[in-house]
Formats: C-alpha cells, sequence, structure tokens
C-alpha cells in the first residue's frame, strides 16, 4: 500500500465533493462573498492535491527526504489553509461564529503550502546537472 497515493486520492475525492456541495448545497445558503471563499478553497485544494500526486508518484522512482517533507508540508497547508476557508465561509451556518482562532490557521496554511512549494525547489537546486 501506498500512503501518500491514498491520502492523495482521499484529499482528491473530498475536494470534487465539497466542490460539489458548494455549487450546490450551499449557494442558496451562504453570501456570494462567502462562496467565493468557499470556491478559493477547494481551487486551493485541486491544485495542490495534484502537487501531492506528482510528488508521490515521483517519489516511488526518486525517494527523497526533501520530496517527503514537501509532501507533508502541502498536505497540512491543504487541512489549514482549505480546511478554514471551509469554516469561516459557513461558521454562520454551522454556528461556529465565535471561533476566533480559524482566522489565523488560514496564513498558517498559506505558510506550509510556501514551505512546501520552496522543498521542492531546494530538492531541484540538490539534483545534478544532465
Amino acid at each position: 500500500m501506498n500512503k501518500k497515493i491514498v491520502i492523495v486520492g482521499f484529499l482528491g475525492a473530498l475536494g470534487v465533493g465539497l466542490g460539489a456541495f458548494g455549487a450546490h448545497g450551499l449557494k442558496p445558503l451562504i453570501l456570494e462573498s462567502q462562496l467565493t471563499i468557499y470556491r478559493t478553497a477547494v481551487n486551493y485544494q485541486m491544485l495542490h492535491v495534484v502537487v501531492l500526486l506528482a510528488i508521490a508518484l515521483f517519489s516511488q522512482h526518486y525517494s527523497h527526504k526533501l520530496l517527503n517533507r514537501a509532501f507533508w508540508a502541502i498536505s497540512i497547508g491543504i487541512f489549514l489553509f482549505s480546511g478554514s476557508l471551509y469554516l469561516l465561509s459557513t461558521k454562520d451556518i454551522l454556528g461556529i461564529v465565535n471561533w476566533k482562532w480559524l482566522g489565523p490557521m488560514t496564513p498558517l496554511g498559506g505558510l506550509s503550502f510556501i514551505v512546501g512549494w520552496l522543498l521542492i525547489m531546494v530538492y531541484g537546486l540538490r539534483q545534478k546537472q544532465e
């Protein structure tokens, strides 16, 4: 079993499901501005799921600690960035208006994305030129 690919499959299916739910189920329940935030969460999740899949597949042949760390940094970014935006955009209907700690989670998730991308860059810089 390849745990990374299992995680990618789960996050991809979750992203598609949440995207469909946002487009069809949430639209009548939240403001357009909240729906825009929700869509941002879906877009970032799905973009980074593709990156995770690439890392997972690439790592099968070129395993490296930097790629492993990038995978986990980007995974954490999805949970913090997209997860916080999902909750922030639906806080009124979920009854979590007072969860003030959610706001700081979004930039921490963004930072995790940046760290993941930088780890990929460092991996590339350390590779021998062909």
